[in-house]
């Protein structure tokens, strides 16, 4: 029988020792010098953040519990503005205007942007040109000027009222209207649904066309397959869009000041919250009551951020929960 020996297995170098690990310091250092590296790049964000917006929210937060007018110190007057604000009849209505503008035009602008981007969705000639074009007016929708051609346009006798009343539609100047100085506005908002729109093509062209295909097969009709594929298909895009733009009506105020022509409205028809909040705090120089304002629209749309998050677990689908 042959001897079969195991050759003996081979020793360490360093003589049967357990095998050295690589220093960690270089590693270490180099971390550090990555990330030293990145706290540069980011500095002038963060002095910006710190300046230019944590500062004036913290001194604004002072200033929400003192009387202040730009010119004599601030007077600590506790919760006193809060507690002027719900009593104020004007405030209420600033409220009241916000809220309907927020309600109305909102939802009529996404839809608008959504039906936009299922036209433009479909392969045409110049569908280039066509995005462009629905796109360009929320480029110059937010300025002056272009407010100022919408009140032109809204005001007594002008081109709006003039063309309705060939239809026989004689609603009068809409800016002038306590009734329709608020739709006015809508329309204005509306007329900008360019962002949201491409967010909204963006979405579509991710849905997968072999579920349309299979739907056509079983005979769905248009509508059927725009309510079962579409809709759950982009609701995480239309929740997004539908965040930034409830956001953004809370924050109106260039397009109804001007509109409006600083006078919100006729009987504060117009008088949305922002609008309110620059007479008492530039007009009135009531800088006090003015940071409690501002807080309070801070405060009121941070609840309806969590309120809007909340109730996507019930209506938005993600791909990980079909998993």
């Amino acid at each position: 029988m042959t001897d079969i020996r195991t050759a003996p297995a081979p020793s360490p170098p360093d003589g049967g020792s357990a095998p050295r690990k690589a220093p960690a310091a270089p590693a270490r250092r180099r971390a550090r010098g990555e990330n030293l590296a990145g706290y540069l790049f980011m500095s002038p964000w963060i002095v910006g953040f710190l300046l230019l917006t944590a500062g004036p929210m913290l001194a604004s937060l002072y200033l929400a519990f003192t009387d202040y007018n730009l010119f004599d110190s601030p007077r600590f007057v506790g919760f006193e503005n809060f507690t002027e604000m719900f009593s104020d009849p004007r405030w209420r209505k600033s409220v009241e205007v916000t809220t309907s503008y927020v309600l109305v035009g909102t939802p009529l602008k996404l839809a608008a942007a959504l039906a936009v981007a299922l036209l433009l969705n479909k392969e045409r000639r110049g569908q280039g040109f066509y995005r462009a074009a629905f796109y360009a007016p929320s480029l110059v929708g937010a300025s002056v000027s272009v407010a100022i051609v919408w009140r032109a346009l809204f005001s007594d006798d002008a081109v709006v009222d003039r063309s309705l009343q060939v239809f026989g539609v004689h609603l009068g100047g809409w800016i002038g209207d306590p009734d329709m100085v608020i739709y006015a506005l809508v329309a204005l908002t509306v007329w900008q649904f360019g962002a949201p729109m491409v967010i909204f093509l963006a979405g579509l062209q991710q849905v997968p066309r072999e579920l349309y295909e299979a739907a056509q097969m079983d005979g769905a009709s248009a509508w059927r397959r725009f309510c079962s594929i579409t809709l759950p298909m982009i609701s995480p895009v239309l929740f997004f869009n539908l965040l930034l733009e409830t956001i953004h009506s809370f924050q109106i105020f260039a397009s109804a000041y001007v509109v409006t022509n600083s006078k919100c409205g006729p009987a504060d028809a117009g008088l949305v919250y922002t609008c309110y909040l620059y007479e008492q705090g530039w007009t009135n120089l009531r800088m006090g009551y003015a940071s409690a304002m501002a807080w309070m629209l801070l405060v009121s749309v941070g609840l309806v951020t969590a309120v809007l998050f909340w109730s996507q677990r019930r209506w938005v689908h993600y791909e990980e929960d079909v998993r």
